[in-house]
């Protein structure tokens, strides 16, 4: 396969997608004959710095891949690791990403969303000296002493646990609708104790006992029989989305809230809730990726774990070799894993070749038609899932195919996200990964692993939830966030 003039050659090509370049092999192709050193660095918060020193082409003719290579590697680090600053040391380089990320450029997106979550105009700074690494990760998760509440707010349901010396005494699920809903004092209420713990559900019109415990009477919700919770010592909060310092940069669930009231009422509703009802205590926000991953540690009892979820888009988080939760975004479903020029584009972004076509539900819709598989295009996503999901269960040959793809895509892939998190263990979770297909899945992404890749495919293991994990894993470790002292 040849891309902005480099030629990549595989061993392993996912059938219904043979135009797939893994940008791994792309990128190793194109630095095979560069020879000018470039230095690039990524500012977030709080005056942390991803850096990358690299090579490109001097020719000409080669200015074409140069600017798609430094792309797509700005790119990656901006939603592995975060940013809002751009440092570049090479003139040519700095005019290119400066006319594409801004307002009108190719990578507007990009650049308003880091603009939007790190409060500060996304920019490019050219600098002949590059600022170095650094990292302040946090050490959050794996407490379990005391007693603990830990909450995680899903897009359909949320679930509250209390947890008393890493022991879950309670535990309840109760819908909600907060992605609909435009007035976020509907997602403090659920949140935050009221009088007696009733708390009042606009939807249903009515007060329920949902969440948080009766501190007082030290019952949970009141219930005798649900277990004893004498007084709280931390809460813990997880939910898909963006989380620094604990405010909610980005998430989902308030969808509908106008800009104006998201500014106001949500980037700390949180933190508000918490204070409101227990006061001074210990508590920590975080993406419910990242403690997925910390779950898995808690699992596993070992660290340096790589969460992926593959569901209705690619979730991912990470806790590192020391067990901490790293401060990076982990935006994975943003970032591009596929050079080839006519890959799918994701409607959001509107970018090309980037994981969420790659390893959700998505990946499965776009390959079933190739592999002669008819979806009902009146269905939802989850449902077209669904349909491939009951072929592969009655062994369908075609289903079998597009599984095989996916774990093609992942073997690939995963070679490239070893690259920055250097993981021991990779949890593969998520509807994608359940049933028959995830089994066919993994095998074929670690067959492509060891035929590609054998210098790191012993370095790491691909492992699936245990049952340790199912039962307990999540809500414990949203309970166990926060330090107590």
């Amino acid at each position: 396969m040849n891309c902005y003039g480099v030629s990549v050659n595989l061993k392993n090509i996912p059938e219904l997608d043979p135009e797939f370049t893994p940008l791994l092999k792309f990128n190793e192709a194109f630095l095979k004959d560069a020879t000018k050193p470039v230095s690039i660095a990524v500012e977030r918060a709080d005056g942390q710095m991803a850096a990358c020193h690299t090579k490109i082409h001097e020719e000409a003719e080669m200015t074409q891949a140069n600017h798609y290579y430094i792309d797509r590697l700005v790119k990656t680090m901006i939603w592995l690791q975060g940013g809002f600053r751009v440092y570049v040391n090479d003139k040519d380089l700095y005019d290119y990403l400066s006319s594409v990320y801004c307002k009108g450029g190719a990578r507007e997106f990009d650049w308003d969303f880091m603009s939007h979550i790190y409060e500060h105009e996304f920019e490019i700074v050219f600098t002949e000296q590059v600022p170095e690494t650094k990292n302040a990760p946090i050490a959050m998760g794996g407490h379990l002493e005391g007693c603990r509440i830990g909450f995680d707010a899903g897009g359909s349901d949320r679930k509250v646990s209390a947890v008393i010396d890493g022991e879950t005494v309670f535990s309840e699920e109760v819908v909600w609708f907060p992605k609909v809903t435009e007035d976020p004092q509907y997602h403090y209420a659920v949140i935050k104790k009221r009088r007696r713990n009733n708390m009042f559900d606009p939807i249903k019109n009515r007060y329920e006992f949902v969440i948080l415990f009766d501190v007082e009477n030290g019952n949970p919700n009141g219930d005798p029989d649900a277990g004893n919770m004498p007084r709280v010592d931390a809460v813990g909060i997880s939910s898909a989305g963006i989380f620094i310092n604990n405010r909610t940069m980005s998430a989902s669930l308030f969808l509908s809230v106008p800009k104006d009231l998201y500014e106001s009422k949500v980037k700390d509703i949180y933190i508000r809730a918490v204070k409101d009802t227990f006061g001074d205590i210990p508590y920590a926000v975080a993406n419910d990726g990242d403690v997925s991953a910390l779950a898995g540690t808690m699992s596993l009892k070992d660290n340096n774990v790589l969460g992926i979820a593959m569901g209705t888009s690619e979730a991912v988080g990470y806790v590192d070799e020391e067990g901490r939760i790293t401060g990076w975004l982990n935006e994975l479903a943003f970032v591009p894993v596929d050079a080839n020029p006519n890959a799918m584009i994701d409607e959001w972004a509107g970018d090309i070749g980037c994981g969420v076509k790659y390893f959700s539900q998505d990946g499965v819709i776009k390959l079933a038609p190739r592999a002669g598989i008819q979806l009902d295009e009146s269905a939802s996503p989850a449902e077209k899932l669904k349909a491939v999901q009951k072929l592969m269960a009655e062994d369908d040959p075609r289903a079998a195919k597009v599984y095989e793809s996916i774990g093609c895509y992942l073997g690939h892939t995963l070679a490239y996200y070893y690259q920055t998190y250097g993981f021991r263990y990779v949890l593969l979770l998520g509807r994608v990964m359940s049933g028959k297909g995830g089994d066919i899945l993994m095998e074929t992404c670690d067959r492509v692993l060891k035929d590609e890749y054998p210098e790191i495919a012993d370095k790491f293991q691909l492992k699936l939830p245990d049952e340790y994990f199912r039962r307990v894993g999540q809500s414990m470790a949203v309970a166990s966030l926060p330090q107590i002292g």
